[in-house]
């Protein structure tokens, strides 16, 4: 069997360094939470928990924690998150990606310069929140996430349009639903803010999958960008199965394949990526 593996599989850039920051954090503070999971991957969070790391999902979950250091996730909270943390007495450790960050202070501009901020991407993804949370409560963003809703936007014409993305949203999806509402006859400032490494590791995908009997995609079930790699995969290669870990992974699909492709998502470990490729390819 000829395996291939996806050289962008695994963690991207923002979910390295925020992991990072908070192993290094363990081992010079006492009662550390994160804003939420650190990053969307089951086995990365129970390993962190082992280690005394505490995830704090509600805000006012907050207001009784014993004072400590609250690390920011990757995804980013808005800005009223870091005001409460502040009241409360909390270390603040700020682990948002970059590439997000930069998102924030776009959308927070073009709110403060009265444009009707639109976001592509899924309402309830914790990114898409917290930059949403970036807006001016006098003018709130809208998200699109998908052809109908692009079709039933409808604004006052004279109205300018500021358009962003959440960072792991297929490319593909962003350009058709940023082409529906061009055609609207708005004034748009269109900012792609796809991750470079969200293109480059769908591309990939998209290449193995079409030249593979069957892929195996690998990543945390709500992992965002995981499951967009998975509808990639598997409209090219119908035997594309979706798996958290090696214990997920369906041996009697493989059975008769010459050609095994493996990507995964941007929060998925690559312990885990290794495992699976080394079973596959001493198994098969």
């Amino acid at each position: 069997m000829e395996v291939k593996v996806a050289s962008s599989a695994g963690f991207c850039f923002g979910v390295k360094r925020a992991v990072e920051m908070v192993y290094n954090e363990i081992n010079n503070s006492d009662n550390i939470y994160t804003y939420g999971p650190i990053i969307h991957n089951e086995e990365v969070v129970k390993d962190l928990e082992s280690k005394g790391v505490k995830v704090i999902s509600k805000e006012s979950d907050f207001a009784g924690a014993q004072k400590g250091t609250v690390i920011i996730r990757s995804h980013g909270v808005g800005k009223s998150t870091y005001e409460m943390l502040e009241k409360y007495g909390h270390k603040i450790i700020d682990a948002t990606c970059p590439f997000v960050k930069k998102i924030h202070n776009i959308v927070r501009e073009a709110s403060e310069n009265g444009e009707q901020v639109v976001v592509i991407g899924n309402k309830t993804h914790p990114e898409v929140v917290g930059i949403n949370l970036w807006c001016s409560e006098n003018k709130p963003a809208i998200t699109i996430e998908n052809t109908e809703e692009a079709v039933d936007f409808d604004i006052p014409k004279d109205e300018k349009v500021c358009i962003v993305s959440q960072t792991t949203f297929n490319l593909n999806k962003f350009n058709e639903l940023v082409e529906i509402l061009k055609k609207k006859g708005y004034y748009i400032n269109v900012v792609n803010t796809i991750c470079n490494a969200t293109e480059v590791r769908q591309s990939e995908a998209l290449k193995i999958a079409k030249d593979s009997d069957a892929v195996i995609v690998i990543g945390g079930l709500s992992s965002s960008n995981t499951q967009k790699l998975f509808e990639i995969c598997r409209r090219e290669c119908n035997n594309t199965q979706y798996i958290q870990t090696l214990n997920d992974l369906d041996v009697d699909s493989l059975r008769d394949v010459k050609k095994v492709g493996i990507t995964a998502g941007a929060s998925t470990p690559n312990n885990i990526i290794e495992e699976v490729q080394n079973y596959v390819r001493i198994n098969f």
